[in-house]
């Protein structure tokens, strides 16, 4: 009995042995550049199928949708993700939940770095607090990746809502759309109190079944004024191609504009077509400036495809 005894715990000792050597080797299993990404980036994370998943989970809100207490991992866990490229390089995806004072702010840290912002949405209705989904992109390596997406991720639950302005409430000088119209080299029409200017993406020629998709069918740029010229808002929608997607946001941001979505209108297009939406609120003319700018970032390649069916 006492030889059986020893043996067994000899056996359960070698198991234990072995569990914690495989432990070790799986934690080994990590590549040190990696490694130093979560040190870097003072974030956990874990290394599995070649990936490196970098964990930035919005513990501090306390969410609820439609009331329902909904915890971190109902899908508030944003997270950045890194992978080897064939060259030796990294690739880097990642969505980040943000609220609404958040997205401006970690936008243009991310754009100012080099990293890429490639959609930017809502997963839920009936969120509060109200939660927005920002996906980001990255190339280069791993070190490098994340010193660029640092200075994004430390503002995350760290951003001051800005202070609201009163609504002047139409009191003042009205819109000089002559002037509107100049600035952004389009004439635009006049409905009720909202001047609104609407730029086609005819340069893309895009066709579907023979039919040719104009502005009036929904490929277009535009830009809604209301208010003052001295206190005026400005809403508006831009039409993009893939490797116009980052110069427009970067006009936008150094602009003062702010963006509320990036995502698809239709499917199967010929070529791929982002649409982006807008916001932003000041003196008309600055407004102006800044859609000007955006639109200036259209139009330097002018590829041309039938819809995919």
């Amino acid at each position: 009995m006492i030889r059986f005894t020893q043996k067994g715990m000899v056996v359960l000792f070698s198991s234990i042995c072995f569990l914690l050597s495989a432990m070790t080797v799986l934690a080994q299993d990590m590549p040190s550049d990696y490694q130093e990404v979560l040190k870097s980036l003072d974030r956990k994370g874990d290394f599995k199928a070649g990936v490196l998943k970098v964990n930035i989970p919005r513990n501090d809100l306390k969410m609820t949708i439609q009331g329902v207490s909904t915890p971190t991992p109902f899908g508030f866990g944003g997270w950045i993700a890194l992978t080897k490229a064939a060259d030796g390089s990294d690739v880097m995806m990642g969505d980040l939940v943000l609220l609404q004072d958040e997205v401006n702010p970690v936008l243009s840290a991310l754009l100012d770095n080099g990293i890429d912002v490639t959609a930017l949405h809502n997963h839920f209705f009936w969120d509060d607090p109200r939660v927005y989904f920002m996906h980001v992109h990255g190339m280069g390596k791993a070190a490098d990746l994340a010193r660029r997406v640092k200075p994004g991720l430390d503002l995350i639950g760290h951003v001051t809502p800005a202070a609201l302005a009163p609504w002047g409430g139409g009191t003042g000088a009205p819109l000089d759309t002559a002037k509107l119209a100049k600035i952004v080299g389009h004439e635009g029409e006049q409905s009720g109190a909202v001047y609104k200017i609407t730029v086609g993406r005819d340069d893309l020629g895009m066709k579907e079944h023979g039919a040719v998709i104009n502005a009036r069918m929904g490929l277009n740029t535009w830009a809604a004024f209301v208010g003052t010229q001295e206190d005026a808002a400005i809403a508006g929608d831009v039409a993009m191609l893939e490797n116009e997607i980052t110069p427009v946001l970067k006009a936008l941001r150094k602009n003062g504009l702010d963006v509320v979505a990036i995502h698809h209108h239709m499917t199967g297009d010929r070529p791929l077509v982002i649409f982006l939406h807008y916001w932003g609120r000041g003196p008309a003319e600055k407004l102006a400036v800044g859609f000007k700018a955006a639109l200036d970032e259209l139009g330097k390649s002018t590829p041309s495809h039938e819809m995919a069916h």
